[in-house]
């Protein structure tokens, strides 16, 4: 499961305070930390590392979590760098964070990133708004691969592409979207989607 930045800066600190000083810190000592005057924020936070399996529940113990051992040993962690629209077209969005993704998902050669998706074209091929894909960093991709397509040097989406002799058809998967059709030349193959994550 993929950590925000933010819970992986929050497991980071349980599993150094736990090698210190042989106990987990509390949620408002965790707070104190990074700045979170909230308990629930907190509270939230160690909840979804609990669920994610990087924390665990000591029931007998006064202070309740503890780091599970080398939880991250699947993941990859990769830049998140913004947001790519499944509808029509935005620009995407330069943001410094990372997420961790499951190792399977990321091609063993070239380079991977991460962008959250907004807009329901693909939503038959199960893309949903909010989602997180993997992308495979390429310059071409086959007739039917799913990808992160540049338009006129400013707009990017995220759709099926075809190639139609001198024009390329950018196609969603809505039956209530039409494609986009534009000249080849015009479009710059950005990536090639590999891998889906949903945070829920």
């Amino acid at each position: 499961m993929a950590l925000t930045r933010r819970q992986r800066e929050i497991y980071d600190f349980i599993r150094s305070f736990v090698a210190d000083k042989g106990y987990s810190p509390s949620l408002e000592e965790i707070g104190a930390e990074f700045g979170l005057s909230s308990v629930a924020t907190v509270h939230k936070h160690v909840h979804h590392l609990v669920e994610k399996g990087f924390l665990r529940k000591a029931w007998n113990r006064s202070r309740s979590v503890e780091p599970v051992d080398e939880p991250s040993s699947d993941l990859v962690s990769l830049p998140l760098l913004g947001i790519v629209a499944a509808g029509v077209p935005i620009e995407a969005i330069e943001v410094p964070e990372r997420i961790d993704v499951p190792s399977e998902l990321v091609p063993k050669r070239g380079e991977s990133y991460v962008l959250r998706v907004r807009g329901d074209s693909m939503i038959e091929e199960q893309i949903r708004d909010g989602d997180y894909v993997v992308v495979e960093s390429r310059a071409e991709a086959r007739d039917g691969e799913t990808v992160v397509a540049l338009i006129r040097d400013q707009d990017t989406t995220l759709k099926k592409l075809f190639r139609n002799g001198r024009s390329v058809r950018l196609e969603p998967a809505n039956a209530n979207l039409d494609a986009i059709e534009v000249p080849a030349q015009d479009v710059q193959v950005r990536g090639v989607l590999r891998g889906l994550i949903r945070r829920y």
